[in-house]
């Protein structure tokens, strides 16, 4: 991805920021919808604590910082039928998995042995996951993602009608034309209730579906934010480890109020930059969003999301995904072969095994490398 070389202030408030928040969407609805119509979570809790933790990052980080649902955690919840009090419970139980990782040490010594270029190909097939999640939902009416595209194309960069912005108004005046927005519309006023989850349910989540979700944090909400951090803002300096510390806190926090597991992800980072994020004013405006809908309409969010066109959010989530490949274009030589395996695995089977595989290979062929026995790494790597 190309990295902007103007200079921002810490918080901006305008449609440029306004249109960023909203590069991230194509996760969050799907997930939110699931959570909300399966699970039965209660959608004022889900969006409160959404937004309140984006909020929150927004005035730590100042730069963009998505924050989405967990994945995997989040399609076994749907698929198996959890609880509302199991989901909340998992983001307790991932909470306290992501402290243990920073006080024990255990996460500076993954970040020490991984090699960027393993990064890059971690990033790649998130490119790629996006990209055939985007044609899936653009499927039923793809007009309206080719639609969608084309505005990105013609608007992306325009400073009074900014893409995503119109895209979104798009969807909601398609709502009304087809006579879904008005019927699904009610105002309410609520709040989410204080709750502690019970450690029964902390511990069946992370046997269910929270140890599994470690690997994928590890190497998309951490390593590869990270390392998309320091490409897009090299003057920021956000480390794994305090992305870890901030994940703790907000599932912790999150989970006490009924709200669903998050974390942070370079796909979402990559959606909201492409779209003009560029301070932590993208968080407040986007978390001001959410908490309204929660207070103010979150009995009628699940009606108001199941009904948005979602082909046009696949138009979105296209034109993000593609631009995950030119980082990897850049490697050569064994480096790029690292890449690409970690690539092929991660969408073939899961990101962990791309990345356990990945590394093995990365070392073993570094240590060839060191004995002369291959060319060195690259410059640029």
């Amino acid at each position: 991805m190309q990295r902007d070389p103007r200079r921002y202030k810490d918080f901006e408030f305008n449609l440029r920021e306004l249109a960023g928040s909203m590069g991230d969407f194509g996760t969050l609805f799907p997930l939110a919808v699931g959570l909300i119509a399966v699970n039965r979570m209660d959608p004022v809790a889900l969006f409160v604590m959404l937004g309140l933790t984006n909020i929150a990052t927004g005035l730590v980080y100042r730069l963009p910082m998505p924050v989405e649902p967990k994945k995997v955690v989040s399609v076994a919840a749907i698929a198996q039928g959890w609880s509302p009090s199991l989901v909340a419970a998992s983001g307790m139980g991932l909470g306290i998995t992501w402290f243990i990782l920073v006080l024990s040490g255990l996460m500076r010594r993954i970040v020490a042995i991984t090699p960027v270029y393993l990064i890059r190909g971690i990033q790649l097939a998130l490119g790629i996951t996006l990209g055939l999640q985007a044609v899936e939902m653009a499927m039923p009416e793809p007009w309206w993602g080719l639609l969608a595209i084309g505005i990105i194309v013609l608007l992306r960069n325009n400073r009074w009608a900014p893409a995503s912005i119109v895209i979104m108004g798009l969807g909601v005046l398609l709502m009304a034309l087809r006579g879904e927005l008005l019927p699904n519309l009610t105002f309410s006023l609520a709040l989410p209730r204080f709750q502690v989850p019970r450690l029964g349910d902390v511990w069946q989540s992370m046997v269910l579906a929270g140890f599994a979700q470690i690997p994928l944090t590890l190497t998309n909400a951490v390593l590869a934010t990270a390392t998309m951090i320091r490409d897009l803002f090299p003057d920021k300096e956000v480390g794994e480890e305090r992305l870890m510390v901030n994940m703790g806190v907000m599932n912790v926090a999150s989970s006490l109020f009924g709200g669903m597991p998050m974390c942070h992800g370079s796909g979402g980072l990559a959606g909201q930059y492409y779209f003009g994020a560029r301070t932590g004013g993208t968080n407040i405006l986007e978390g001001l969003i959410e908490v309204a809908l929660g207070v103010f309409l979150g009995r009628s969010l699940l009606g108001i999301l199941s009904a948005f066109p979602m082909p046009l959010i696949g138009g979105m989530m296209l034109m993000v995904g593609v631009q995950f490949v030119g980082p990897v274009v850049r490697l050569r030589g064994w480096p790029l072969a690292v890449a690409l395996l970690t690539a092929g695995l991660s969408v073939v089977t899961n990101m962990a095994i791309g990345f356990i595989v990945g590394l093995g290979a990365a070392h073993g062929l570094r240590w060839l490398a060191g004995r002369g026995m291959l060319p060195g790494r690259s410059e640029g790597v």
